[in-house]
């Protein structure tokens, strides 16, 4: 009579193939899903600031030094600003993550100023969201 553990011994390590195979395939699933709620956690991020910063330069009129100074930043001039943030969103002053910008943009109506707001994600090199404003200029008369 001829012995069955060889047999046995086969078919369990096909089995502990399949199951390996299986937890692999799970644990990429896992590791897919943690990076694609980081994406989505920063790109929620981005729409905040992004709106925040709308709000200010409609608030300031289009005056984008006011807005980078009530933003919590210095990197503005009469037509643009820029900001940027470390991984944790707090304001950078070397090593950066994230950039907020605003530019002003042609709207061809009188009296009617317009920027483009967005921030990107420089170490993904990806735009994460982008806003455009508008607010009416208002010029003072002497």
């Amino acid at each position: 009579m001829r012995s069955k553990a060889p047999l046995v011994l086969m078919e369990q390590m096909v089995m502990l193939l399949v199951f390996a195979l299986a937890a692999a395939l799970c644990l990429q699933a896992f590791v897919q899903s943690d990076a694609q709620s980081g994406r989505a956690q920063a790109r929620d991020r981005a729409v905040v600031l992004c709106q925040s910063t709308a709000e200010v330069l409609r608030a300031t009129g289009g005056d984008f030094e006011q807005a980078a100074r009530l933003l919590g930043g210095d990197g503005a001039g009469e037509d643009s600003l820029m900001i940027d943030y470390r991984e944790d969103w707090t304001a950078a002053d070397g090593t950066m993550r994230y950039t907020l910008g605003a530019c002003r943009v042609e709207s061809g109506v009188p009296g009617l100023g317009k920027a483009e707001v967005w921030v990107r994600d420089e170490a993904e090199e990806d735009e994460l969201f982008r806003i455009a404003v508008a607010w009416q200029e208002v010029n003072v008369h002497g």
